[in-house]
């Protein structure tokens, strides 16, 4: 079966597909983790995905994107293979690794999609270089780093944004703030007296922030740094307030640990990003209704058989002696 994937950030239609292919898939995903054959660590990107969608729908062929240790939707928005990804998850030879790198490490360079970087903050140095490369050689691309808003509160935050406004570095960085870095607020983390835009903006690097719950105002304001940047030729910083649905590591649900205001759980009904557009679409034609009901079967099923055929493939061989890593000669 073979699913259009095309974009266009003015489509809301195009828009929908691609934010529903990712839901249904780490759905599945989720639905398939208790039975084991998963057995990488797993960060959902369930509750985020307007942010991905609305991102890469103004990202080319030359733009490059690095991410961090919840990658799945940046992976899938900007083209990644989703058989690769699948079969990486599972530990088989058909992984974007080969099956050795897990939820984390993901990678399609054939899709400008460089890497989950595990680590945090650890990718804003490596899209730092690459950005440097890109102006280097004078090529178009940008490059897009995806953090959270735990990232902004180490060394490397400031050392890149220092250096990117520095050095007019092609650089996008985008803050995924979801108010929690595992089960501590924010509030808890950082001073209530400065925003994490106003950081970004003391080291010269243009800001904007947006909710990243809504995909027409992600798209709105990614076209607006986007267009700062080809104009100046100077990085831009985006900060998205979002919200994640599951637990920080793992396919269940932790509100049972009280760690988030049940308002904000309760409330999520009504800054879930499928459904506001849904909803959207449905006011602007009621003919959306049917359209809409097959896009979301054409996924499933689509979903469903990729996963049979990579829980056919063959396991990775994790048999390493013979295996050479350097030379002392």
């Amino acid at each position: 079966m073979h699913l259009d994937r095309a974009r266009n950030p003015s489509d809301k239609i195009s828009l929908f597909k691609e934010m529903l292919l990712i839901r249904r898939l780490e759905e599945a995903l989720v639905s398939e983790y208790p039975k084991q054959q998963i057995r990488c660590p797993v960060h959902f990107s369930i509750g985020q995905e307007a942010i991905a969608v609305g991102t890469s729908a103004f990202l080319t062929a030359s733009d490059w994107v690095v991410s961090n240790h919840r990658s799945h939707a940046h992976y899938i928005a900007k083209g990644g293979n989703l058989f690769a990804f699948i079969s990486e998850l599972y530990g088989k030879e058909t992984g974007c690794c080969s099956g050795r790198g897990g939820s984390m490490h993901l990678t399609d360079m054939s899709a400008g999609f460089l890497s989950g970087i595990p680590i945090v903050g650890s990718a804003l140095p490596i899209a730092a270089g690459v950005a440097m490369s890109q102006k280097w050689e004078q090529t178009a691309g940008i490059t897009v780093v995806y953090i959270g808003d735990s990232a902004v509160e180490s060394g490397a935050f400031h050392e890149t944004l220092n250096l990117a406004s520095l050095h007019n570095l092609p650089l996008l960085t985008i803050c995924e703030n979801n108010e929690f870095s595992v089960f501590t607020p924010l509030s808890a983390r950082q001073p209530t007296n400065r925003t994490i835009c106003q950081l970004a903006k003391s080291h010269g690097v243009r800001s904007f922030s947006a909710n990243g719950d809504n995909v027409m105002e992600v798209t709105n304001v990614i076209r607006k740094a986007r267009s700062y940047m080809t104009a100046n030729s100077r990085p831009a910083f985006v900060e998205f307030s979002t919200y994640r649905l599951l637990e920080h590591c793992g396919p269940n649900h932790d509100d049972d640990l009280n760690y988030r205001d049940p308002s904000l759980v309760t409330n999520y009904v009504n800054r879930d990003p499928i459904s506001i557009l849904h909803k959207d679409l449905l006011r602007e034609s009621i003919d959306n209704s049917n359209l809409l009901l097959e896009i979301d079967k054409r996924i499933k099923e689509y979903v469903s058989e990729l996963i049979e055929k990579v829980q056919a493939a063959p396991n990775a061989d994790y048999e390493l002696k013979d295996t050479v890593y350097w030379s002392e000669s």
